[in-house]
């Protein structure tokens, strides 16, 4: 039988509005635990580079302020150590070069093989991330005999590049990967195809736009990666900005210094990509 209800008298809530009622709240517990889990994990990064941009500003009398520390980046040299800009330039260019090299090896090897011979997918997916499970002092023993080669010729330290595409495969794998899963590659390629276009154009025009945020992901992870790269350089004996800085620690007492660069490293990949 129908419900009868009198005339003025509102209708009784149906069973349809509460559960409504219930997905609505959930939603907003579930929004307010993302703000809060956000906030904390944002407050743990940003509280290790607020404390060090602030002592990187110390003054030499306690409790004032100066920008020496951030102008001594491009004019700061001390006894047996070369300047410290230079060792700038040549991690910049280290940082370029890995970058352009990772991507040209990786991105149309990928495509082709998402395209062409799937049954090599899991191959390469190891291949590439076989670098996560090897140490860098393991790595720095296997290539050291070459460099030590390498280093008869005058060489500069930006022949680094080689082994720092072999540190950055694993995490610009992983990013050009998310980034080619989430289109469909198949049928981009397949109507380029019977539009005309040749392979080369299928993978440069048609499938590398469409992952551009898995191309400036790895970017930004390689790009990071050579900035902070501090065991292999030190043990080969090359000099780049991480070296640098830790032979100014130890010759000495200006810390200033040290804490701009690093700033500087630190937040460069975000600025850059």
């Amino acid at each position: 039988m129908a419900a009868v209800t009198a005339v003025g008298e509102p209708p009784a809530p149906t069973a349809a509005s509460r559960p409504r009622g219930m997905h609505a709240r959930r939603r907003r517990r579930l929004n307010a635990f993302r703000y809060v889990v956000f906030t904390v994990f944002g407050l743990f990064f940003l509280l290790p580079l607020l404390a060090m941009l602030r002592f990187s500003l110390e003054g030499t009398k306690l409790g004032t302020w100066s920008l020496t520390a951030w102008k001594d980046i491009a004019s700061y040299q001390n006894t047996g150590i070369p300047p410290l800009l230079s060792s700038i330039e040549v991690t910049l260019e280290l940082a370029v070069i890995t970058s352009v090299v990772t991507l040209v090896l990786l991105v149309p090897t990928m495509i082709w093989i998402r395209l062409r011979v799937q049954w090599l997918e899991r191959t390469v997916e190891f291949l590439c991330t076989l670098p996560l499970t090897i140490p860098a002092i393991v790595l720095v023993v296997g290539v050291g005999p070459i460099y030590n080669r390498i280093q008869h010729y005058s060489l500069s330290a930006l022949m680094l590049f080689w082994i720092y595409v072999i540190l950055a495969l694993p995490y610009a794998y992983r990013a050009l990967a998310a980034g080619l899963g989430a289109i469909d590659v198949k049928t981009l390629s397949e109507a380029a195809r019977s539009l005309g276009a040749s392979w080369f154009t299928v993978m440069v025009r048609v499938i590398s736009p469409n992952m551009r945020q898995g191309i400036l992901n790895a970017l930004l992870l390689t790009f990071a990666l050579v900035l902070g790269e501090f065991t292999i350089a030190f043990l080969l004996l090359y000099n780049n900005l991480q070296a640098e800085l830790y032979a100014i620690s130890r010759n000495t007492p200006n810390a200033g210094v040290i804490f701009s660069t690093s700033f500087a490293a630190l937040c460069s990949p975000s600025c850059c990509c």
